[in-house]
This record gives structure tokens, sequence and C-alpha cells, in this order.
């Protein structure tokens, strides 16, 4: 017999994933308590490294099936979402999207809408590059200077106590700076 579980999941300690919940309920999945797994982590970090989703993992079996309310819950990019709808795929775990009506993701259709959000998340991520590159061409072809601002004053004081004799561990001291910073700033005129 199947079980249903439900992985939420919110980025920072301000939100909740009380929404998510209510969501998945709303929609008609009857998700035991024991079976919800919330967790506060980015979406940046992998799915498979998260704490909580591996909790997820060493508890689900084959047949199982796991809901998420959007694709985002389970990883930032196509490629980290794509690789872990095909792990649990692969040990027999069912994944349903909500925010693609439900969509069993290791289905057929699944697997075909996940391509295509991948192709469309790929392509909106190459025209992001384009249109950043064609921003710093025209920005360098204005003459303005790109990069970080350079530190002008800390140069000024590490030399100003270079001049006093101090040594790069003193002067990293006295600024409060680190001794990479000091290191940088050192020889420069």
């Amino acid at each position: 017999m199947s079980r249903t579980f439900l992985y939420a999941r919110v980025s920072t300690d301000g939100q909740t994933t009380a929404n998510q919940v209510q969501e998945i309920k709303a929609a008609g999945f009857d998700v035991q308590p024991q079976r919800v797994v919330e967790e506060v982590i980015s979406g940046s970090i992998a799915a498979k490294e998260r704490p909580g989703f591996q909790k997820l993992m060493e508890r689900m079996e084959s047949a199982d099936v796991l809901i998420v309310s959007k694709l985002d819950r389970l990883g930032r990019n196509a490629m980290d979402v794509r690789t872990t709808v095909e792990t649990l795929a692969s040990v027999g775990i069912r994944v349903h999207c909500l925010a693609l009506g439900g969509v069993d993701l290791t289905s057929a259709a699944g697997k075909m809408t996940m391509q295509v959000l991948g192709a469309v998340a790929e392509f909106e991520r190459d025209l992001l590059i384009e249109r950043t590159q064609a921003g710093l061409r025209r920005a360098k072809a204005e003459g303005k200077r790109l990069g970080r601002p350079e530190a002008v004053k800390t140069t000024a004081e590490v030399q100003r106590l270079k001049a006093q004799m101090l040594s790069q561990a003193e002067v990293a001291e006295k600024t409060g700076l680190g001794i990479a910073t000091i290191k940088r700033h050192w020889n420069k005129i």
C-alpha cells in the first residue's frame, strides 16, 4: 500500500511552510502529520544535501508518493529538480507537483513536462547571460569602470601605517582588517 508524503521548504526563518501544507491539503491530498517534512533551507542547496530531505528519503519506500506544491521546492534549477525526481523514480517513488495540476513527474507525461520546463529554464538562463554580457560590453564601450570600486582609503591607511614601520600583522590588528586585505594594499602606491 502506498503512503503519501509532503515536502515543504522555505528559504529563510522569516517564512513559513504553512501555505504549502494548506494548499496541498485543500487539493484533496490526505497526508498524515508524521509524513509531512518541513524544512528551512535555501533552494540553492541540492535536495540530496538537505537534512530534512535526507530524512524523507530514509523514510520513503517503493510505491510511496511525494507531493510538493511547486517544482522550486525541490531545487532552484532544472538540473537539480530533474536529478531529484529521477533519483526518487529509480527507487519506485512517484513525485506529484501541485502547481503542474498534480501531474506525476515520474510518468511519461510528467517526464515530458520536466523536459519542456528544463528547456525553457535553460533558454531563460541563456537569454539572461546574453543580456548581461551585452550590458557589460555597452558599459565598457561608454568608458565606464566595471567591477569593485578601488579601496583608496584602505590603501592610504595601510601605507600610512607601513610608513610608521609597523608589520603587516600589526597593521591588520590596528585596522581590524584581515591579513589578506593588508597584503593586497601593502605594495600599492
